[in-house]
């Protein structure tokens, strides 16, 4: 049976943030930490018990929400957990999402000590302003405290998530962060477009919002790459660019259709073909309430399509060799607009796979709708 990633939802946060629709809570308190994680690892348990028992794991990750707000006790039962149910092979890549100000050296340390080998950082935006407009409760001072801390604590894979087309952002403003992270030399970087989505602060005040327009968007996610890749940053990934063999293994199994289960409030799984997740709804989760929502089997057809805007979202594109033999037909054939997005500089066809440009990147969204005719 091949390898499993596993993803563990902490929904917990200082506050929610004005562009965030992720699944968080924000009424913290000793006795809610210790409920959901017993919860929490009695799903993993069950979950084990069956037909995935030991089965080989090759990536964990932590998101939220903000995972560091929970306790290090919490942390240790957790993966004591995983480490019994599951085989974590050696190499394991495992992976914290945090925000800077919301642990200490100690827990950074703690962290380290339970096998955590990778953080990834919230940093958004090396200056103060655009980080009181994102509604972030940090400072760029207190994201290179916690920087310098996770250097001191061992921590030698971590990676730095920025935002662009924020508001009171400018290209030059981006480019001091731009400029400011390299100085800091992460092994990976995330750069993010904002999207204002329902449900959010931005969403509600979208129309008094002072916001980049779309040419100064598309000048910061241009220089983005030029500057990264100058300062030693492969762009693997539409968003995600890297150090050498310093990729994010565990969202690779996504774009790259391999299994992975999520455990925890709005955590999803695709499993040998079969899709399911689980539903907002913290108070039934803690309450061992069975929360899963439909399962269902995944198409051919959904697979195919899935495959190929995944695989569109990577730098190396789709390999037209290997998309026939999977397939059984011909990429250009399947997706006739091809060679059209080629002549309009959105697609480059090099050393047989086709694969966005840069340009391309930037309108992705509205070429992926139209090739795979999504409404």
């Amino acid at each position: 049976m091949d390898g499993l990633g596993i993803y563990i939802h902490i929904p917990l946060c200082i506050k929610k943030c004005s562009y965030c629709d992720f699944c968080s809570y924000t009424d913290l308190n000793n006795d809610m930490f210790d409920a959901y994680t017993y919860e929490l690892c009695r799903r993993i348990k069950n979950f084990a018990s069956g037909q995935h028992s030991k089965r080989c794991v090759e990536t964990v990750y932590f998101g939220g929400g903000t995972p560091t707000l929970l306790p290090i006790r919490c942390f240790e039962k957790i993966m004591g957990t995983v480490y019994e149910c599951f085989n974590i092979v050696p190499d394991a890549e495992i992976t914290v999402e945090c925000n800077p100000a919301s642990i200490s050296f100690e827990g950074l340390s703690g962290l380290k000590a339970l096998g955590i080998n990778r953080l990834s950082i919230g940093m958004q935006s090396a200056n103060d302003n655009e980080l009181r407009a994102l509604g972030r409760v940090h400072t760029f001072k207190d994201l290179c405290d916690i920087y310098a801390d996770s250097r001191r604590a061992g921590f030698h894979n971590i990676s730095l998530d920025l935002m662009y087309g924020i508001p009171e952002q400018t290209p030059d403003s981006f480019e001091n962060t731009l400029n400011e992270v390299c100085r800091l030399s992460p092994e990976h970087i995330s750069a993010y477009g904002l999207k204002i989505e329902d449900g959010t602060l931005f969403s509600k005040t979208r129309d008094s919002l002072i916001l980049p327009d779309e040419d100064e968007e598309y000048h910061m996610y241009s220089r983005c790459v030029e500057i990264l890749e100058h300062n030693g940053y492969g762009r693997y990934e539409i968003s995600n660019f890297s150090r050498p063999d310093r990729e994010s293994r565990h969202n690779l199994r996504y774009w790259t259709l391999k299994d992975y289960i999520g455990f925890g409030v709005a955590a999803h799984s695709c499993v040998e073909g079969e899709r399911f997740g689980n539903s907002r709804n913290i108070k039934a989760f803690i309450e061992g309430k069975d929360i899963t929502e439909e399962r269902y089997a995944i198409s051919e057809e959904e697979r195919r399509r899935e495959y190929v805007m995944l695989g569109l979202r990577l730098e190396r594109g789709i390999a037209l060799k290997e998309y026939r033999q999977r397939w059984g037909s011909d990429f250009k054939s399947d997706f006739p607009d091809t060679d059209r997005f080629i002549v309009g500089g959105f697609f480059k066809e090099k050393n047989g796979s086709v694969a966005f440009t840069t340009k391309g990147f930037f309108v992705s969204n509205s070429i992926l709708s139209q090739m795979l005719d999504f409404e």
